[in-house]
């Protein structure tokens, strides 16, 4: 189910994102989607915070091993949380994980802005 969005001081519907930018070796790109994707591990360690809406993965066209992930949070109070709650799994994880990338950066966090008719 996915949550009704926050509303900002301008009132204008938002949901807090998340964006990371990763490298794969090509031998690790199977073990990184299934780690990564929608219905990885990743994901289903968001999930059991209240305010995770979904994780996308992102395959770049152009550059070879380049993936970008995409969180969706209810709010960023939502996933501040989530940090305060489980940053004991998500340290283990990203710990487990590491070894599937290259490269990594956090790209930032951004407010998407709704349709305010949807």
């Amino acid at each position: 189910m996915i949550e009704q969005p926050a509303e900002s001081p301008g009132h204008l519907p938002e949901r807090y994102v998340c964006v990371w930018e990763f490298r794969v070796a090509p031998a690790r790109e199977e073990e990184f989607v299934a780690a990564y994707g929608p219905s990885g591990d990743w994901a289903q360690l968001f999930r059991q915070a209240s305010g995770y809406i979904e994780t996308l993965l992102l395959r770049d066209q152009t550059v070879p091993g380049r993936f970008l992930t995409v969180d969706r949070w209810r709010s960023q109070r939502a996933h501040d949380m989530f940090l305060a709650s489980f940053g004991w799994e998500y340290e283990a994880l990203d710990r487990r994980c590491a070894s599937l990338t290259e490269y990594e950066a956090n790209l930032g966090s951004y407010w998407e802005h709704l349709d305010q008719a949807g």
